[in-house]
């Protein structure tokens, strides 16, 4: 949650003369923010925050606890359903609950995070964005073209969007953390690092080989709680660990930022088109440059020879891995901060939000007309929050 009584604060806020009324719905999984693993969730409550102190009144639809700025919250799941992560029967009662919230607020728009929410969309009298956080590929790719008019998508990156052209996309966004809270180190620790999901696309086990080779010692950390990811582990980074590779377990935010700020390099050997790569912008911010695969976003997020190096090929990376420590520290933190700090995604988002409503909104009469008929029925509400009542 960002500190708004911190110094520097004042940074986020923009006063404006117009205020909107935004539904924000976060997916069901994990808690906001998120104590642990939790990419999309850290987006989500970062930009509930960021557009509350920008004078705007935002309704949470989440999972959980939450330390957020909203100024209303709904929840779906008084305890997010983190261990069926994979299933879809979370993100049906979601989504089913968050239509029938909808319906009863009066917002000028929904931004959605999940998957299934933006199917019950259809119909709505205020316009639905959404936030397309995964690869649009294969089933994906299917699901946003059915999809078609009914909202509008924003990517998280250019090479996102590559993926699926045709798609109804409205706007793009980078993913963005909070600057400030990540601590600047010039001097590194004897380590390079790896850290995401313990599975084959995020490649832990060849970040392992391309440090042997280079002769550094690796730190890695991240989640390895699916069964999936659990069999990977064993299957391809147990027989690997040794005195120069450390496992330290998934990593909280101060572990997190302690690993990014002490290490020489990100090793980030991709084998999958990633749409925007959170922990590349997590550990520039800490003066730690980042080496990866040629894939996906990561051109867009690392600045070539300033932030990090781009190589094309596996066999590429252990020289880069040596070259990287010559590259300065404040300039990684300097291109993170001025295209990944939080004011920079809070100015995109407004941006869509004003656009999509300058667009496509109905005139004020029309609207409130629609939304009393929506709720002539006042136990309508309750009625539908029981129909999706599956959690028992």
């Amino acid at each position: 949650m960002i500190d708004t009584t911190a110094p520097g604060a004042g940074r986020w806020w923009t006063r404006r003369r117009d205020r909107l009324r935004i539904a924000m719905v976060a997916p069901p999984w994990y808690p906001l923010p998120p104590r642990g693993y939790g990419g999309v969730e850290a987006v989500v409550a970062d930009l509930v925050d960021l557009m509350v102190l920008r004078g705007h009144h935002v309704t949470l639809i989440a999972s959980g606890d939450h330390a957020t700025a909203a100024h209303e919250v709904h929840r779906a799941y008084d305890e997010p359903p983190s261990e069926r992560l994979g299933t879809p029967q979370p993100e049906v009662v979601q989504a089913a609950a968050a239509a029938a919230i909808v319906a009863e607020l009066d917002v000028d728009l929904v931004h959605d995070h999940s998957l299934a929410g933006p199917l019950l969309a259809r119909g709505r009298v205020v316009p639905t964005l959404v936030t397309v956080h995964s690869r649009p590929t294969g089933d994906y790719a299917e699901y946003y073209r059915w999809l078609d008019r009914t909202v509008g998508l924003v990517s998280v990156s250019d090479a996102q969007r590559t993926l699926l052209p045709e798609a109804n996309w409205v706007g793009r966004v980078h993913n963005a953390i909070d600057v400030p809270s990540f601590p600047f180190r010039e001097a590194k620790d004897d380590y390079v690092l790896w850290i995401g999901r313990f599975v084959e696309m995020k490649a832990p086990h060849l970040a392992i080989d391309a440090a042997r080779a280079a002769g550094r010692r690796i730190v890695l950390a991240g989640k390895c709680s699916e069964p999936r990811e659990k069999a990977f582990f064993e299957a391809e980074v147990a027989p690997r660990l040794g005195p120069d590779v450390e496992y330290v377990g998934e990593a909280g935010a101060d572990l997190k930022r302690e690993l990014f700020a002490g290490a020489r390099c990100l090793v980030f050997p991709l084998q999958w088109e990633e749409p925007f790569g959170m922990v590349m912008a997590e550990s520039m911010a800490c003066g730690t440059p980042v080496v990866a695969l040629r894939r996906g976003a990561v051109p867009e997020v690392v600045e070539h020879g300033v932030s990090g190096l781009v190589v094309d090929d596996l066999t590429a990376i252990p020289a880069a891995i040596h070259a990287a420590e010559g590259l300065d520290p404040a300039a990684c933190r300097k291109v993170v901060a001025d295209r990944f700090d939080l004011p920079v995604m809070a100015d995109g988002y407004e941006q869509v939000y004003r656009e999509t409503l300058a667009g496509g909104r109905q005139d004020d009469l029309s609207r409130r007309a629609a939304r009393r008929a929506l709720r002539r029925s006042p136990d309508r509400h309750s009625r539908a929050l029981e129909a999706v009542d599956l959690r028992a």
